[in-house]
């Protein structure tokens, strides 16, 4: 599969999880604004009105810090989806409120009503974590590590007890959740970009230059011949005449002279 028909830029990948997350302070602002509260349709665990909060609690926040610590990661998570995984990630936002939520509403604390998107955030993080590793393809296992750097604390709060007033049965449903996603939903056969001629599913070792320079052991032998150096036709090449330096000879001249028989001293001339 060609890697750019995956993974493409386009507005829904901002606009998703603009508009996602425009709706949850919409209706947190609802809920000041008429002092209004919608606790009441969020999950109540085994309860058959408790079944409407399994669509209704990602969208039911209890205070402003709660909104705005799912608000950031929400944004992230959705526009990671969108972009690397197009085509299922309408569906695992979409089933995952709805498999998460019911798993919730199946083993969640009876007598207190669950809210909050905290769900979602869970079905997203464990599905691009497992399915990154499962694919292994390097940017997807590369985007897997880089959501465990960021939100890997978040495994804490899938056990009981960690902290009070969270609803950790939620994270542990969308975890879950996330998790068989990551199994159900399957992606195409990702391959690397060719960018050398040797990646060519074509490529004949035997056939290709630098690949006969070695033997069967795989020593470097028979180096190609040096090429001629090709020179520019307004090369023009000049001889350089140095000037010759002077040479100084200094002749020794010898005369021999008759000896005076009184004189027993010789002479030299230069």
């Amino acid at each position: 599969m060609n890697n750019n028909d995956q993974f493409k830029f386009s507005p829904s990948v901002v606009l998703w999880p603009l508009a996602f997350v425009l709706v949850l302070w919409l209706v947190y602002w609802v809920e000041v604004r008429l002092h209004i509260y919608l606790t009441d349709f969020g999950i109540l665990p085994r309860t058959f009105s408790g079944l409407r909060g399994i669509v209704l609690s990602p969208f039911l926040h209890g205070s402003l810090e709660h909104i705005y610590n799912n608000s950031i990661p929400l944004f992230v998570l959705i526009a990671a989806m969108r972009y690397f995984y197009r085509d299922q990630a309408l569906r695992v936002i979409g089933y995952g409120i709805l498999l998460s939520g019911f798993i919730t509403w199946l083993i969640g604390r009876g007598g207190s009503y669950h809210i909050g998107a905290s769900g979602l955030i869970y079905v997203l993080v464990s599905f691009i974590f497992f399915k990154g590793i499962q694919t292994g393809y390097y940017r997807l296992v590369a985007l897997s590590l880089t959501i465990i750097m960021l939100y890997g604390g978040m495994i804490w709060y899938v056990f009981p007890d960690v902290e009070e007033g969270i609803s950790w049965e939620g994270h542990l449903g969308g975890l879950i959740t996330g998790l068989f996603f990551s199994r159900a939903y399957s992606t195409p056969e990702y391959e690397r970009d060719i960018v050398y001629h040797w990646q060519q599913p074509d490529f004949d070792p035997m056939q290709d230059p630098f690949m006969k320079r070695f033997d069967e052991n795989g020593n470097f032998v028979n180096p190609p011949p040096p090429e001629p150096e090709i020179l520019d036709d307004t090369d023009e090449i000049t001889e350089v005449l140095l000037p010759q330096r002077p040479v100084f000879r200094i002749v020794y001249n010898y005369v021999e002279t008759p000896k005076d028989e009184d004189d027993s001293s010789s002479q030299e001339s230069i």
